[in-house]
């Protein structure tokens, strides 16, 4: 099977909204009138950000899902991506498996595929988004403002937590990796709730790296502090990312040997969760909540934004905590 082959076989689709897709020099995207283009790009390569032998159909998955959260983060609705693929060798079923886990994804969220390339090496698969939304109405991480509430989704940490698991550093409890693996290979981008948070949301990032470190991405562009109130944000774990489905909760400890620093460190420092993290006033609780249940999301406070620079660490007990929760860095 040849490149063009492979291309026409697994990814090549009637187009939808674009005004022209696969099979061109270019694709052509017009967005509608008062509206303006948001743009991410993400890489996904073997052994660096996810391991070998990954179920292809989650690979695939996840691959467009890091790209969708994005745009929750900007709140833009998605409206297409090009998928640039470098395969070890054209292996017919992974990518049947691949196709059909990407395009699951992008079908549910109405984001059509309209070009990209192909080659040969080592596996490496890099996906640009493109969406759309109102002129000024994007979510940014400037805008961050003193006594706004922190607000994060679903339970960061999880992912952390199974790729532990996964390489021997820790030990589950019987039952548990299943639904936690879960979280890690195929997140859930919350796009309903970043078009539901505009216009609620004072500001926005994605938890991609790790919370604290994409909270201080946050902070340094709003030039504010914040504080955080580290076991809310831990005691997350245990609980399920979405209120209205049973899948990461659990009737037992999560580990065998329960450890509250180390529950601290996925949720504070560990990466691949995918959630949104954000600041609204707090005269817009209620509504940050509401839009939490339309989306089937849950939502927690875990912290608060100050005027004085600088990250402040408090236990249950309101204590200061000290501890290295550095995020995860490519080039460290």
């Amino acid at each position: 099977m040849g490149e063009f082959e492979l291309i026409r076989r697994h990814f090549t689709r009637p187009v939808r909204r674009a005004a022209l897709g696969v099979g061109d020099d270019c694709a052509l995207l017009s967005p509608a009138p008062g509206m303006q283009l948001a743009i991410s790009s993400d890489m996904l390569l073997e052994g660096r950000h996810f391991l070998a032998g990954t179920d292809p159909e989650r690979l695939g998955h996840k691959a467009l899902a890091v790209n969708l959260s994005d745009l929750a983060a900007c709140g833009a609705r998605p409206l297409a991506f090009t998928l640039a693929l470098a395969l070890p060798r054209a292996d017919e079923a992974w990518l049947a498996a691949f196709a059909r886990g990407l395009f699951a994804l992008a079908d549910a969220h109405g984001c059509e595929l309209i070009g990209g390339d192909t080659t040969q090496g080592p596996l490496n698969i890099c996906i640009t988004v493109f969406g759309e939304l109102p002129q000024g109405d994007a979510l940014k991480r400037s805008g961050a403002r003193p006594g706004d509430d922190l607000w994060v989704s679903g339970a960061p940490g999880q992912a952390r937590l199974a790729l532990g698991a996964l390489r021997g550093e820790w030990h589950l409890s019987e039952g548990a990796l299943p639904a936690l693996q879960a979280r890690l290979d195929a997140p859930s981008p919350r796009v309903a709730l970043g078009l539901a948070l505009r216009g609620l949301a004072n500001s926005a990032i994605d938890i991609s790296d790790g919370l604290l470190g994409d909270l201080q991405h946050v902070l340094d562009a709003s030039r504010a502090g914040a504080v955080v109130w580290a076991d809310d944000a831990a005691n997350l774990i245990a609980v399920g990312a979405d209120p209205q489905s049973a899948a990461g909760q659990f009737d037992a400890e999560i580990l065998t040997q329960p450890d509250p620093a180390l529950l601290r460190q996925c949720a504070l420092a560990g990466g691949d969760d995918y959630e949104l993290l954000f600041t609204a006033a707090p005269a817009r609780r209620t509504a940050v909540l509401e839009a939490g249940r339309r989306c089937a999301t849950r939502l927690t406070r875990i912290g608060q934004i100050q005027a004085e620079p600088g990250l402040r660490l408090l236990d249950a007990r309101g204590q200061p905590l000290a501890g290295d929760f550095a995020s995860f860095d490519h080039f460290a």
